[in-house]
């Protein structure tokens, strides 16, 4: 994933309602989001090169979700971050457990950003880490965004997509084709606004839309997960290329 927005307890229906867009080069072989044969209670959308996935969610409303941090300086990780949100699925330990446990490993993995949640008639937790801030946070109610660097960092997409889910909650009009409309943009930065992130200044103008085209990488899928009042997850995905 390139870029999240997520509205977690600021909707009386619904506790959260989590916006996604995942960006990859249009080689990558990759299979639409469905039930997995060898883990038939997560429903995802699946890396075929490594086997993992982006963004999931299983029957007993567990979910989760991982962004890259761009950092091309970086050493590079010797496991794929996709296992990050399949290991969390197929178990049933708690959000701070699992958090817990990848922070211990977390140099096995190139720069990530990694959001997990669960949630029940008894319990609801919504917890986040990135192995570049190396802080386990559970979050509490807000609107949030994330793209490739830490959480609510003030990227221009990241900023403008929260802004826009708040909008959509503030006028009260709850259709999922308004969520997917955030995720379509293809308006690019102005120049001021592009971060630094060390590739360049073409590259970071091609990437600071929320909707990504380019000749060979762009947006490969947009998602939207809600959890409603009574703890029914659905996912709904829209892909592309």
């Amino acid at each position: 994933m390139c870029v999240i927005y997520f509205a977690y307890r600021q909707h009386p229906e619904f506790p959260l309602i989590l916006l996604a867009n995942r960006d990859e080069f249009y080689e990558r072989p990759t299979a639409k989001a469905e039930f997995w044969e060898d883990a038939p209670q997560i429903f995802a959308g699946r890396d075929l090169v490594h086997g993992g996935t982006w963004l999931g969610i299983t029957k007993t409303g567990r979910f989760a979700a991982v962004t890259n941090y761009r950092d091309p300086s970086a050493e590079r990780g010797k496991i794929s971050r996709g296992e990050l949100v399949g290991d969390f699925l197929k178990n049933a330990e708690s959000v701070e457990d699992y958090l817990q446990k990848i922070k211990n490993r977390a140099a096995d993995f190139s720069g990530f950003n990694l959001l997990v949640g669960e949630t029940n008639a008894n319990f609801q937790t919504l917890g986040y880490y990135s192995n570049r801030e190396d802080k386990i946070k559970i979050l509490a109610p807000g609107i949030y965004g994330l793209s490739n660097h830490l959480l609510d960092t003030p990227w221009r997409k990241v900023q403008k997509g929260k802004a826009e889910l708040s909008g959509i909650l503030r006028s009260g009009k709850f259709e999922n084709d308004k969520f997917f409309e955030i995720l379509s943009d293809k308006t690019l930065a102005d120049d001021a606004e592009l971060p630094d992130t060390g590739i360049g200044f073409e590259r970071e103008k091609l990437l600071s839309a929320i909707f990504i085209e380019t000749p060979i990488y762009g947006t490969r899928s947009s998602s939207l997960v809600l959890i409603d009042k009574n703890f029914k997850i659905s996912l709904d995905e829209h892909s592309f290329y």
